[in-house]
Protein backbone atom coordinates (compact mmCIF):
# COMPACT_ATOMS: atom_id res chain seq x y z
CA UNK A 1 0.00 0.00 0.00
CA UNK A 2 2.81 2.43 0.87
CA UNK A 3 4.44 1.71 -2.48
CA UNK A 4 1.24 2.84 -4.25
CA UNK A 5 1.00 6.01 -2.11
CA UNK A 6 4.66 6.75 -2.83
CA UNK A 7 4.07 6.27 -6.57
CA UNK A 8 1.11 8.65 -6.41
CA UNK A 9 3.22 11.27 -4.62
CA UNK A 10 5.92 10.95 -7.27
CA UNK A 11 3.29 11.21 -9.98
CA UNK A 12 1.91 14.35 -8.30
CA UNK A 13 5.38 15.91 -8.34
CA UNK A 14 5.79 15.00 -12.01
CA UNK A 15 2.53 16.63 -13.07
CA UNK A 16 2.56 19.66 -10.76
CA UNK A 17 4.43 21.56 -13.47
CA UNK A 18 1.57 20.96 -15.93
CA UNK A 19 -1.15 23.56 -16.18
CA UNK A 20 -4.15 21.20 -16.06
CA UNK A 21 -7.43 21.13 -14.13
CA UNK A 22 -7.18 19.74 -10.60
CA UNK A 23 -9.64 16.94 -11.39
CA UNK A 24 -7.45 15.73 -14.27
CA UNK A 25 -4.31 16.03 -12.13
CA UNK A 26 -5.87 13.92 -9.37
CA UNK A 27 -7.04 11.30 -11.86
CA UNK A 28 -3.64 11.26 -13.55
CA UNK A 29 -1.90 10.76 -10.20
CA UNK A 30 -4.10 7.77 -9.39
CA UNK A 31 -2.95 5.98 -12.55
CA UNK A 32 0.75 6.67 -11.99
CA UNK A 33 1.16 10.03 -13.69
CA UNK A 34 2.15 10.50 -17.29
CA UNK A 35 4.40 7.42 -17.18
CA UNK A 36 1.56 5.30 -15.81
CA UNK A 37 -0.71 6.59 -18.54
CA UNK A 38 1.87 5.72 -21.20
CA UNK A 39 2.25 2.21 -19.78
CA UNK A 40 -1.48 1.61 -20.30
CA UNK A 41 -1.28 2.34 -24.03
CA UNK A 42 -1.18 -0.62 -26.41
CA UNK A 43 2.13 -1.24 -28.21
CA UNK A 44 2.84 0.75 -31.37
CA UNK A 45 2.36 -2.43 -33.43
CA UNK A 46 -1.34 -2.36 -32.51
CA UNK A 47 -1.65 1.23 -33.72
CA UNK A 48 0.14 0.32 -36.95
CA UNK A 49 -2.26 -2.58 -37.54
CA UNK A 50 -5.25 -0.36 -36.78
CA UNK A 51 -3.97 2.25 -39.21
CA UNK A 52 -3.56 -0.37 -41.94
CA UNK A 53 -7.05 -1.73 -41.37
CA UNK A 54 -8.71 1.66 -41.33
CA UNK A 55 -6.86 2.68 -44.48
CA UNK A 56 -7.86 -0.58 -46.15
CA UNK A 57 -11.48 0.05 -45.16
CA UNK A 58 -11.40 3.66 -46.36
CA UNK A 59 -12.47 2.70 -49.87
CA UNK A 60 -16.05 1.62 -50.70
CA UNK A 61 -14.82 -0.97 -53.20
CA UNK A 62 -12.67 -2.66 -50.59
CA UNK A 63 -15.55 -2.60 -48.11
CA UNK A 64 -17.73 -4.27 -50.73
CA UNK A 65 -15.05 -6.93 -51.34
CA UNK A 66 -14.77 -7.57 -47.60
CA UNK A 67 -18.55 -7.81 -47.32
CA UNK A 68 -18.63 -10.37 -50.13
CA UNK A 69 -15.94 -12.43 -48.45
CA UNK A 70 -17.85 -12.32 -45.16
CA UNK A 71 -20.60 -14.22 -46.97
CA UNK A 72 -18.28 -16.85 -48.44
CA UNK A 73 -14.81 -17.39 -49.93
CA UNK A 74 -14.67 -16.36 -53.60
CA UNK A 75 -12.44 -16.44 -56.63
CA UNK A 76 -11.43 -13.26 -58.45
CA UNK A 77 -13.88 -13.95 -61.28
CA UNK A 78 -16.89 -13.70 -58.96
CA UNK A 79 -15.54 -10.66 -57.12
CA UNK A 80 -14.91 -8.98 -60.47
CA UNK A 81 -18.47 -9.73 -61.64
CA UNK A 82 -19.87 -8.01 -58.55
CA UNK A 83 -17.59 -4.96 -58.31
CA UNK A 84 -17.39 -4.52 -62.09
CA UNK A 85 -13.85 -3.30 -62.53
CA UNK A 86 -10.75 -4.10 -64.57
CA UNK A 87 -8.42 -6.87 -63.43
CA UNK A 88 -5.58 -4.47 -62.64
CA UNK A 89 -7.76 -2.28 -60.42
CA UNK A 90 -9.23 -5.29 -58.64
CA UNK A 91 -5.75 -6.70 -58.10
CA UNK A 92 -4.70 -3.36 -56.57
CA UNK A 93 -7.59 -3.47 -54.08
CA UNK A 94 -7.03 -7.14 -53.21
CA UNK A 95 -3.33 -6.47 -52.56
CA UNK A 96 -4.17 -3.65 -50.15
CA UNK A 97 -6.50 -5.98 -48.25
CA UNK A 98 -3.87 -8.75 -48.24
CA UNK A 99 -1.11 -6.42 -47.00
CA UNK A 100 -3.40 -5.24 -44.21
CA UNK A 101 -3.90 -8.88 -43.18
CA UNK A 102 -7.64 -8.73 -43.75
CA UNK A 103 -7.86 -11.37 -46.48
CA UNK A 104 -5.87 -14.39 -47.56
CA UNK A 105 -5.77 -16.24 -50.84
CA UNK A 106 -5.39 -19.99 -51.29
CA UNK A 107 -4.26 -21.42 -54.60
CA UNK A 108 -6.65 -24.10 -55.87
CA UNK A 109 -5.52 -25.27 -59.27
CA UNK A 110 -5.49 -22.26 -61.58
CA UNK A 111 -7.66 -20.16 -59.22
CA UNK A 112 -6.94 -18.20 -56.10
CA UNK A 113 -9.78 -18.41 -53.60
CA UNK A 114 -9.92 -15.41 -51.28
CA UNK A 115 -11.34 -15.50 -47.77
CA UNK A 116 -11.54 -13.01 -44.94
CA UNK A 117 -9.34 -13.58 -41.88
CA UNK A 118 -10.98 -14.33 -38.53
CA UNK A 119 -9.66 -11.09 -37.02
CA UNK A 120 -10.97 -9.01 -39.93
CA UNK A 121 -14.35 -10.75 -39.74
CA UNK A 122 -14.70 -9.90 -36.03
CA UNK A 123 -13.58 -6.32 -36.67
CA UNK A 124 -16.03 -5.80 -39.55
CA UNK A 125 -18.95 -7.39 -37.70
CA UNK A 126 -18.33 -5.03 -34.81
CA UNK A 127 -18.07 -2.01 -37.11
CA UNK A 128 -21.14 -3.00 -39.11
CA UNK A 129 -23.17 -3.42 -35.92
CA UNK A 130 -22.05 0.01 -34.79
CA UNK A 131 -23.33 1.60 -38.00
CA UNK A 132 -26.58 -0.39 -38.11
CA UNK A 133 -27.70 0.67 -34.62
CA UNK A 134 -30.63 3.12 -34.66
Amino acid sequence: MSRQVSAQRMARKEIDYLSIPEEIADSLCSCGGVEGLIEQLPPDTVFAQMQGWYQACADPTRLKILSLLMIQPLCVCVIKAVVKMADSKLSYHLNILKRAGMIEGDQQGQWIIYHITDQARAFLEQERDRFQRP
